[in-house]
């Protein structure tokens, strides 16, 4: 019978389907929940190959807007993090190295393969300047070296945090350098190990006091126990000064990108829901962050809506599941998120740019764009718009891949793409 599953899975894999085409019931501040259809014997596995940008070949970027490369050949960029001078800090790295668990996970790491993530970590901050000003970053030097999985980047004052898979470390920062030689210092340790979600990312408080770091839990829906899910689907609150944690928010899947509403000042989170229970079911989501709030996983989806599938079951937590803010299409693996600051662009101000680093678990595609949702006094509304498409072609295959998203000092928008290896530079059309 294994056999016969994993032909059937791998075989999946290749299955044509048009990206971007999210159903627009999946979207928005309501959305339409369909039932659940739960994989039985294997889950839908359809991603497009993983091929890069031929020379010429860029995005297709919306209406009045001009995408350009502005930092090339980088190795499988992930984050993207603007300092005050707009130096920017390219975090380039993947998952750690561990061994696949059984069946499930080597075909995993097949499917990792074809969508371009089954590289070696770089463990490194990559620095980028522009320092004529023509939109191309003609400076690139390695600012960190021998990370452990980087993922988000923080300034503080004059000291420079940085998420690793495993902990928050610390560095002495002087504005202008390229390089930090010195070694770290450990503020905490984060949830590691398994590390099916290892991504880490962090942003400091406007007071600078604290720090949140976001957690991905260790399986789908809790299937490996509750016991390894400690401080895992969360946000964790971090002394600064003291290095002690606590639980901020929980019940969050695989939250990844944070940013500042700036018209409200609330904690905002883009967070990937669970698979394998239909194309249409659960849509990821970005919401507001409420202390001590409860979202819902692994018990239910989407505020109370109860997942049959995970034991035992949780009626007293789901009560308390809060709905999040905004629907952002199932399976999109919406990781990328920004609130839009800058001048330069008026049609986008005090909104939220999303990364849709794309669908494995549907068919057709879905994702694989740089969107954005419009915010009217603090809050989402109306449907999303695209920034950024073009990243899949008509043959199925994945010329990039959306993930970390950031806006420059200038106004730009800045997205990672660890597929092309590519910065994407966005700017107004000339």
């Amino acid at each position: 019978m294994r056999p016969i599953l994993l032909l059937t899975a791998l075989s999946l894999i290749a299955t044509p389907a048009l990206a971007g085409n999210s159903d627009p019931r999946t979207f928005g501040t309501d959305p339409k929940l369909v039932e659940p259809n739960p994989s039985l014997l294997v889950p839908t596995v359809n991603i497009a190959k993983a091929v890069g940008w031929k020379k010429g070949q860029k995005p297709v970027a919306a209406v009045g807007l001009s995408v350009n490369a502005f930092a090339e050949k980088l190795d499988h960029p992930r984050w993207v993090y603007v300092l005050p001078n707009n130096d920017v800090l390219v975090a380039e790295s993947n998952k750690p190295p561990k061994d696949p668990e059984g069946i499930k996970g080597w075909v995993a790491g097949k499917i990792q393969k074809r969508a371009g993530a089954g590289v070696q970590s770089a463990n490194r901050i990559t620095l980028l300047r522009d320092a004529d000003g023509d939109g191309v970053a003609e400076v690139k030097t390695a600012f960190l070296q021998n990370l452990h999985s980087p993922f988000g980047m923080a300034l503080v004052g004059d000291t420079l945090y940085i998420a690793n898979a495993d902990s928050i470390v610390h560095f002495p920062y002087e504005e202008g350098q390229t390089a930090i030689s010195v070694q770290g210092e450990k503020l905490t340790d984060l949830p590691a190990g398994m590390n099916h979600h290892w991504t880490k990312n962090i942003v400091a408080n406007e007071d600078g006091t604290k720090l949140y770091a976001s957690v991905g839990s260790n399986s789908n829906i809790a299937e490996n126990g509750m016991e390894v899910e400690e401080n895992r689907a969360a946000i964790l609150e971090v002394d600064i000064k003291t290095g002690e944690k606590r639980l901020f928010a929980s019940g969050l899947r695989n939250p990844v990108g944070m940013d500042w509403n700036p018209v409200t000042g609330e904690l905002w989170t883009a967070v990937n829901e669970r698979d394998e229970l239909g194309d249409n079911l659960v849509p990821d989501y970005m919401t507001s962050v409420k202390d001590g709030g409860f979202y819902g996983w692994p018990y239910s989806y989407f505020g109370q809506n109860v997942d049959e599938r995970v034991e035992p079951q949780n009626p007293e937590l789901v009560a308390k599941a809060i709905k999040p803010d905004y629907a952002l299409g199932a399976h999109t693996a919406s990781l990328g998120l920004a609130f839009y600051t800058g001048d330069l662009m008026p049609r986008y101000k005090d909104g939220a740019l999303i990364g849709q680093h794309g669908s494995w678990n549907r068919e057709p595609l879905s994702g694989y764009k740089l969107i954005f949702v419009p915010f009217k006094n603090g809050k989402p509304e109306g449907m999303p718009q695209d920034v950024l498409s073009g990243f899949v072609s008509n043959d199925q295959e994945a010329y990039g891949r959306p993930v970390g998203v950031a806006v420059d000092k200038k106004g730009a928008i800045l997205m990672a793409d660890d597929v092309g290896n590519i910065i994407w530079r966005v700017v107004p059309a000339k």
